[in-house]
């Protein structure tokens, strides 16, 4: 006879459930919401607006909302995650019209669907950022996150452009590595 068993998501779906209702009694929780679904949110954002420091200040800001809107949460079954997206979404959009007000410019990216294996894949590439050597490191933030050009960077650290140009090579193929299923006997695994 064989039993039944629940699936890796459904047991994912409960387990964030119980962290829900536990925030929502005691807001001091939200701590494990926060540290479960960070990086999806800054990676999100991040993607959209195109500046660290405006990313950063978002991000709070999401999770400042959040946890004022806990108690009115009602769970469904869908992610909690794609609740945090919506108000990031939302967020974005307030601060947009917020800055259009006072400068004419190009609206941010369309917020309509949020495709949360896109999110995730963002989430997964910022944490192995964070894991790269801190000179590699430094330089795939400042070049891909801050926008520097080459020679920027180079003055900022006190390096070559050379030197600038291998540590953003090494830590790119490092990611690379990172990302690139390995492959056994020709075939992928």
């Amino acid at each position: 006879m064989k039993l039944a068993t629940r699936s890796p998501s459904a047991r994912t779906n409960a387990g964030e459930r119980q962290l829900v209702q536990a925030a929502q009694q005691d807001p001091a929780r939200f701590a494990e919401l926060y540290d479960l679904n960070f990086e999806r949110v800054y990676a999100y954002i991040a993607r959209r607006v195109q500046d660290r420091s405006v990313a950063e200040d978002i991000t709070a800001d999401v999770f400042h909302k959040a946890l004022a809107a806990l108690p009115r949460f009602d769970w469904r079954g869908i992610p909690f995650a794609v609740w945090l997206l919506r108000i990031a979404g939302n967020v974005i959009a307030d601060r947009w019209k917020q800055s259009a007000r006072e400068v004419i410019g190009d609206p941010p990216e369309q917020i309509v669907e949020t495709d949360l294996a896109e999110v995730e894949h963002h989430a997964r590439v910022f944490r192995m950022v964070g894991e790269l050597p801190e000179d590699q490191r430094q330089v795939i933030v400042l070049r891909f996150s801050d926008g520097r050009t080459t020679k920027e960077i180079a003055e900022t650290l006190g390096r070559s452009e050379g030197a600038i140009k291998q540590l953003q090579f090494r830590g790119l193929e490092k990611l690379r590595s990172l990302l690139t299923p390995k492959r056994a006997g020709g075939k992928h695994v």
